[in-house]
């Protein structure tokens, strides 16, 4: 909506270390001073312990995390979905968005893409699939799967966890009287982009995510919701509002008349203004 160290292991040198390093004890006794500075230049980080997966992160992010983590060529764990067999539901048709939950997963030596992402799954299954969740979807008219994609726009919509509820019933509230979501969260993920402002022409996106254009919720979730927005998403704040602007930052507001939301956006905008000519202005220092 227009809104806004591990532990150290031993010392390793890797292969190229331990040969200069035998010539160089091997040649003049100078070289005592030279060999420390050589083991920390040519020493190996040691693999992470664990991976922590933030609230709010995307797939394509988690993918980035897990390449990067495990030392592989980007794009390797995207590539392995295919060969993953991550237990999805059929509404998902192979896309894990929304399914990777936010938590920290342990590294082992013989961790891979697949058994990482396997796992991100099988903890979104075991939270989604309970009863409180599916009984607050089914109160709520939806499935999990739907549940899910809103606690999704949630997640990336709300600015702080008591926002979160109303932010749902936004949401809801929208559904039911026919009106297009217009969230920016969507239009965002229609654009591959993070927290830009939307401009009219980004609203005439050809996507099945612009909400803009596009009735009821996007095909799938806009990114990996945690506990917080999933608990919102089945059980949102009661209330009749339809409009929501983080006018400054901790304070939203929301509110069911569009005069009184158009007022809001002016003031939002003011602020934004004043907050960038606040940072243009050179330092007194």
């Amino acid at each position: 909506m227009q809104t806004n160290t591990p532990s150290r292991n031993s010392i390793r040198l890797t292969r190229r270390g331990r040969f200069a390093l035998a010539t160089l004890g091997a040649v003049v006794a100078g070289t005592a001073v030279a060999v420390p500075l050589l083991i920390m230049a040519d020493e190996e980080e040691p693999r992470p312990e664990a991976l922590v997966v933030p609230a709010g992160w995307r797939a394509s992010q988690v993918y980035a995390a897990i390449d990067k983590t495990l030392d592989l060529p980007a794009g390797t764990t995207k590539k392995s979905l295919a060969k993953a067999d991550l237990k999805l539901p059929n509404e998902a048709d192979g896309n894990p968005e929304g399914y990777l939950f936010p938590d920290t997963y342990p590294l082992p030596e013989n961790a891979t893409p697949q058994k990482l992402l396997a796992g991100m799954v099988d903890t979104a299954n075991k939270k989604f699939n309970g009863a409180p969740v599916a009984a607050g979807a089914q109160r709520n008219a939806m499935n999990v799967y739907q549940a899910v994609t809103v606690a999704s726009i949630v997640q990336a919509e709300a600015a702080t966890k008591a926002d979160m509820g109303k932010v749902a019933r936004v949401i809801f509230n929208r559904l039911e009287r026919g009106m297009p979501l217009q969230m920016d969260s969507t239009v965002d993920y229609a654009l591959n982009r993070s927290k830009a402002r939307t401009t009219p022409a980004d609203t005439e996106v050809d996507s099945p995510y612009n909400s803009y254009r596009r009735m009821g919720l996007p095909p799938t979730p806009i990114d990996n919701p945690g506990e917080d927005a999933v608990r919102a998403a089945i059980n949102p704040t009661p209330g009749d509002w339809l409009y929501f602007v983080t006018v400054r930052q901790g304070e939203t507001r929301f509110t069911a008349d569009l005069a009184e939301h158009q007022r809001n956006m002016a003031e939002a905008e003011a602020e934004r203004k004043k907050a960038a000519e606040r940072s243009a202005q050179p330092s007194s220092t």
